[in-house]
């Protein structure tokens, strides 16, 4: 396992080079890029195809620096220069828990106040370096995605808020014994918390930029199941606890080209050190599974790449809309509730049933997507004359 970015860089190159970089947000800020990059492509492909439209905002050239931009830059200024400088006299300690030392509340009150007057000053210098004696005030006209950026950012923080909330959701009793620690952690996230609120956040500014739901949807779907398999790929180089039952059973003849831990894994030096202690290891990381254990993160990285590549083989021939979301819905379920069967997850019992969330929201997503599926068929029939009224 690579907790840091330089354990793999030491595996690979044989050099320790201390860097304060997690591998598991590493891979989650590459699946959103990557992912912005995808809806991008694909907002273009809808604006060229006349389904989505392109938006006029109004603003101003020429005007001086306010005093909110010059106040809300200094403040900015100082939480920056309070950590930074402090990061960069303490780095070895950032480096060994870049986590707690960025959550702390140790900085350099003097490298803020230093930050703080540069940056109100830069906002100062670079808005009166372009005052006009006159302001202008026009339109722009903005392309749909041209607001990826902002949309991405949009996603991206309510979508680990609200995976950071479902995961306490699953699990109280962790939550109740250490709620400050639970809520600041950055392991614990759950897929499906961060996909309902970040698309709840992106829809919504979505439609503030005149981008219909139903074709960001569409335009989504290949995108976001790419994403999701790149940052399970981040669950799997880390060992995020995302792994799933022991499995001691001898690896089948069919997977005899492939390693042993595509089977079966300890997850060894794992980032969240769960297990027994690794005979001889010293550091932080030195912990190891007693069993082996299915190495579902692996799986669902696999998978999902695979989905991506039909969604993105299909989205063209697909031209009702919606439908493309509604088949992305259900391939996400039926994956999601396949690898249940051999993922660790809290057990909920309900009327006699018993489930994980996780099942629980991949059978309604699944049925929303199957449901919509028919609906936007039938839909589509009426509308061309094929069923009657």
């Amino acid at each position: 396992m690579y907790p840091t970015f330089s354990d793999l860089l030491y595996d690979l190159l044989g050099v320790q080079i201390p860097l304060p970089i997690q591998m598991f947000g590493l891979m989650v800020a590459v699946a959103f890029l990557i992912g912005n990059y995808v809806i991008g492509l694909e907002l273009k492909r809808k604006y060229n195809q006349g389904l989505i439209s392109s938006h006029f905002t109004t603003v101003t050239e020429g005007l001086p620096a306010s005093l909110n931009e010059i106040l809300s830059n200094a403040f900015f200024g100082f939480i920056v220069g309070f950590k930074l400088f402090y990061l960069i006299g303490s780095y070895a300690q950032f480096t060994a828990n870049p986590q707690a030392a960025l959550l702390s509340f140790e900085g350099s009150l003097l490298g803020g106040i230093f930050a703080s007057i540069a940056m109100a000053y830069w906002a100062y210098y670079e808005k009166n370096s372009k005052k006009l004696a006159q302001p202008i005030t026009k339109k722009i006209n903005v392309m749909p995605y041209d607001v990826m950026g902002n949309l991405t950012i949009m996603a991206a923080v309510f979508g680990i808020l609200g995976a950071k909330v479902f995961h306490n959701l699953e699990n109280l009793d962790t939550f109740i014994a250490d709620p400050i620690g639970s809520l600041m952690s950055f392991s614990g996230l759950t897929f499906y918390g961060g996909l309902i609120c970040g698309f709840t956040a992106a829809i919504w500014y979505a439609n503030k930029k005149n981008i219909k739901t139903i074709h960001l949807l569409d335009a989504a779907a290949p995108g976001i199941m790419l994403a999701y398999g790149i940052g399970r790929l981040g669950c799997q180089l880390s060992g995020d606890g995302d792994w799933g039952i022991v499995n001691t059973a001898p690896k089948p003849s069919f997977l005899s080209f492939f390693p042993d831990w595509v089977w079966s894994f300890k997850f060894p030096h794992n980032v969240i050190s769960d297990g027994i202690p690794i005979p001889g290891c010293v550091g932080r990381h030195c912990m190891e599974l007693p069993l082996p254990v299915y190495p579902t993160s692996l799986y669902e990285a696999i998978l999902a790449i695979l989905l991506f590549v039909v969604l993105w083989s299909i989205r063209k021939r697909i031209q009702i809309p919606g439908m493309l979301f509604c088949i992305y819905f259900m391939m996400n379920g039926m994956e999601r509730f396949l690898i249940e069967k051999i993922r660790i997850n809290n057990i909920i019992q309900f009327a006699g049933l018993k489930f994980t969330q996780a099942e629980l929201i991949a059978t309604i997503i699944f049925l929303v997507g199957f449901i919509g599926f028919i609906y936007l068929y039938l839909q589509n029939k009426k509308k061309n004359g094929t069923i009657a009224a």
